[in-house]
């Protein structure tokens, strides 16, 4: 199952109280203070891990609840603290608080609004989600001149307790944006490992897939197969919003069109509406840098819609392609060498 956004509510354990002991020996049975401290409580914390691509095991997990630290005891002896628990987040998580009163949303549209508090996206990054609650003092802190004898100790502190929005945006150097059918799972598999499913009708896709790209020179890139979009996805109409935020941080927009129209579709027409949905989803989406992937050339029909469309978009580079054939795919993973290729960290 994926998931790329989930609700959570993370509970840090409670710090574990000071002792008020006095050391009591055979040849010393009115001995001094000898109260141990008490335990930290557990963190509830989250790290990056590059092997983790989604937020599905929150599903199963959305209450996160560290230990409470342990008590201290006689003797000066330091109560255990409580371990901490560590969850494992995908690279590109954002990371929501989601105030009391909002509570009972639940929803993104609804959490859209919430100050985001951390952007994970380096591998081992991490970020304390709830902290520990302080262990209490124990009473040989309180030993004073005038007080040899204290009877008072503290009291562990309770841990922090919230809860949050996961949201997971996919790190890629190039998104593949279209509509339903247009390609996109097939070009994905011709240029890279990956193994998206590939079916002959739409909305196939219905999950990002990232795939790698290993160019020569040992310099790769990564682009990202979002599910195709369709009209009114700027307003969330179908999955728009979950589809779209997977764009938000690739740099180059790779815009697939059937050229060959085979679901009676105007390619021309096609790219212009994509557009618009990528505009009116996010201005800043329309300033990235973009070309058009004319798929299906081995389509009769394709090749004589290329002089036309070329015509209409002649400021913008369009790469004629068979994702289904390979025709033009060396030309385009050239291409793509050149704008997102860069050495593996």
């Amino acid at each position: 199952m994926f998931a790329d956004h989930i609700k959570v509510h993370a509970k840090a354990g409670r710090g574990g109280n000071g002792s008020a002991s006095f050391r009591r020996e055979k040849f010393e049975p009115k001995g001094g203070p000898d109260g141990g401290d008490g335990g930290n409580g557990g963190s509830v914390v989250l790290e990056v891990d590059e092997q983790i691509d989604s937020l599905r095991d929150f599903f199963y997990r959305p209450g996160l609840k560290a230990k409470s630290g342990m008590d201290g005891q006689g003797r000066g002896k330091t109560g255990r603290s409580g371990r901490d628990v560590v969850l494992k987040v995908p690279p590109g998580t954002l990371v929501y608080r989601i105030p009391e009163e909002e509570e009972s949303a639940s929803s993104a549209e609804d959490l859209r609004r919430l100050e985001l508090i951390s952007d994970l996206t380096d591998r081992g990054e991490r970020l304390v989600l709830a902290k520990g609650g302080k262990g209490g003092r124990g009473n040989v802190h309180f030993k004073s001149p005038t007080n040899r004898a204290p009877v008072n100790a503290e009291e562990g502190t309770e841990g922090e307790e919230g809860d949050f929005y996961l949201e997971l945006r996919m790190i890629a150097d190039a998104g593949l944006v279209g509509f339903p059918n247009a390609g996109k799972s097939t070009l994905l598999r011709q240029l890279s490992a990956a193994k998206p499913k590939v079916a002959a009708y739409p909305f196939t896709t219905l999950q990002p897939m990232v795939g790698v790209l290993d160019f020569e020179g040992f310099s790769r890139g990564t682009v990202a197969d979002i599910p195709g979009l369709i009209e009114g996805s700027h307003r969330n109409v179908g999955l728009g919003h979950d589809f779209l935020r997977h764009i938000m941080r690739c740099r180059l927009l790779l815009f697939v069109v059937d050229l060959a129209g085979t679901d009676g579709r105007e390619p021309t027409a096609d790219v212009m509406k994509l557009r618009e949905e990528i505009s009116l989803y996010d201005e800043r989406l329309a300033e990235r840098p973009w070309l058009i992937i004319a798929n299906k050339i081995d389509v009769e029909t394709a090749m004589e819609n290329l002089e036309s469309f070329r015509k209409h978009f002649s400021k913008v580079e369009v790469l004629p392609v068979s994702a289904q054939d390979g025709s033009g795919i060396d030309l385009l993973r050239e291409k793509l060498k050149g704008m997102i290729g860069h050495q593996p960290v």
